[in-house]
């Protein structure tokens, strides 16, 4: 599976001020690119096969590890067979809480037992993706609603990321044959 980069830069700031049919692909462009996260993909058809069986879908997952916490906002989701049953990994925060669940990719029920944790266990990178969520207005469930639609697919990961001060969601989807990887710069940010 050959692996795409579509920088979609102004595409949230775009979705904010137009309505969700609004179409922004005249301003994507692909890009290979050499290494991906989810690489698992690539390299495991059976995992692919599993992810486009799922029943539930990645902001679906999102909706329903969010209603765990009230007030908590997903940070991270991916989607992962290697315990035999297809789940969606979800990390939310609120606060400096984190909490990790499965939800099950058929059913959306939760699975396993739930990790809890807080910003001052995870490594610097991993604390500022965590910590730049608190400056975003917008929610990664937006975001892959609009990386699905501009790489005309089915997300199946997604997160911010804080790399050397600059935040975009990463969102990575499977469209056809191929893996797709799209970057969305959150059209504000709020001061810490």
């Amino acid at each position: 599976m050959s692996n795409i980069f579509i920088s979609l830069i102004p595409l949230l700031m775009i979705s904010m001020l137009a309505p969700c049919r609004a179409n922004a692909l005249s301003e994507v462009t692909a890009i290979p690119t050499q290494n991906s996260p989810a690489a698992n993909v690539d390299s495991d058809p059976g995992e692919l096969e599993l992810f486009l069986e799922a029943k539930i879908s990645l902001r679906r997952a999102i909706k329903i590890a969010e209603k765990l916490h009230s007030g908590s906002r997903t940070a991270e989701i991916t989607f992962d067979s290697s315990s035999g049953s297809p789940v969606y990994r979800v990390r939310t925060t609120r606060k400096a809480q984190i909490w990790e669940n499965a939800v099950d990719a058929k059913t959306g029920d939760i699975t396993g037992s739930e990790t809890v944790s807080s910003l001052e266990s995870l490594d610097t990178d991993e604390r500022n993706n965590f910590v730049a969520l608190k400056r975003v207005r917008q929610e990664l469930s937006d975001a892959v609603l609009i990386a699905e639609k501009a790489a005309d697919g089915k997300a199946i990961s997604g997160r911010l990321a804080d790399e050397d001060g600059k935040l975009n969601f990463v969102i990575f989807v499977v469209s056809g044959d191929h893996l797709k990887e799209v970057l969305l710069e959150p059209a504000k940010v709020r001061r810490p």
